[in-house]
């Protein structure tokens, strides 16, 4: 179970978080959902969709995203945020600044989702005198430069060691463990190769941090590497194989852009496990 805000999630089964863009540079939805109208009525179909949480963003952080000011990441999702306070499902926030996180924590969000892992100043306090959960992700560089050349020795091993030093960080700092979550970070500051090889060890990595892992492959540039598929939305089918896979390796979160049908997908993966588990007992 994780302590995640007004709620208690069963990680039992893999929760699937639906994102929510509210930016005009995203990389694949970028502007879908900029006016407060066009956002609500998304998050109303992400949760008919079947959503366990919502992810809202204000600042893209594709490769080459150009500077936002707090100031503008806050215009953009603090309206979202007031309109959906309540909402059946937990709310998380998609952000890396600290005053940010301090002004969606007053309106009640459930979780901070963090691609800085806590790293802005005065993140770490603020997050010890909640009750939100918190996301801790890896990435190698910033937005503007991660994807020029990056490099690693041993991606598993240093993205694992990384988050268990976040965690460990955390839990230092009296942060309950049952509020944390991991992110690999895919595509942050990764070639396709270290990206493979991430998904491939999801269990060793989610071992070395030592709590529950975030998994967001979503319609991401290494499925149209990998498939050819040059425009984003166009990537379900990769998406949905990439969500499976990461669910088959131990993913207690997946972060997706179509809902219904990686909720379909799992709900089949969930079956075949169960009846193999059954023929298992015979």
């Amino acid at each position: 179970m994780m302590q995640c805000g007004r709620f208690r999630l069963d990680l039992s089964r893999p929760q699937v978080m639906g994102i929510l863009n509210v930016t005009p540079d995203s990389f694949s939805d970028g502007g879908r959902y900029r006016t407060l109208d066009a956002a609500l009525a998304q998050a109303e179909r992400l949760l008919e969709e079947g959503a366990d949480l919502l992810d809202i963003g204000g600042e893209s952080t594709r490769p080459n995203a150009p500077f936002v000011s707090p100031q503008e990441e806050m215009d953009r999702v603090l309206p979202v945020l007031e309109r959906l306070s309540g909402a059946p499902v937990p709310l998380s926030l998609d952000t890396r600044r600290s005053e940010v996180m301090r002004a969606a924590l007053a309106i009640g969000v459930d979780l901070i989702n963090d691609v800085s892992a806590l790293e802005d100043q005065g993140a770490l306090a603020l997050m010890h005198d909640c009750q939100a959960g918190i996301c801790l992700m890896h990435k190698q560089g910033n937005p503007d430069s991660m994807q020029h050349d990056p490099s690693y020795q041993d991606v598993v091993t240093e993205v694992g060691d990384y988050l268990r030093r976040r965690v460990s960080l955390c839990l230092d700092a009296g942060i309950a463990h049952e509020r944390l979550l991991a992110d690999p970070g895919f595509g942050f500051g990764k070639t396709l190769a270290h990206n493979l090889a991430l998904l491939a060890a999801l269990p060793a990595i989610a071992a070395r941090a030592g709590v529950p892992l975030l998994v967001g492959l979503s319609r991401k540039s290494m499925l149209g590497a990998i498939t050819g598929e040059q425009v984003a939305a166009e990537r379900l089918g990769a998406s949905v194989a990439a969500a499976l896979e990461a669910a088959r390796r131990g993913a207690a979160v997946i972060r997706v852009h179509d809902v219904k049908a990686t909720r379909q997908a799992l709900q089949v993966l969930a079956a075949l496990q169960e009846s193999s588990t059954e023929q298992d007992g015979y």
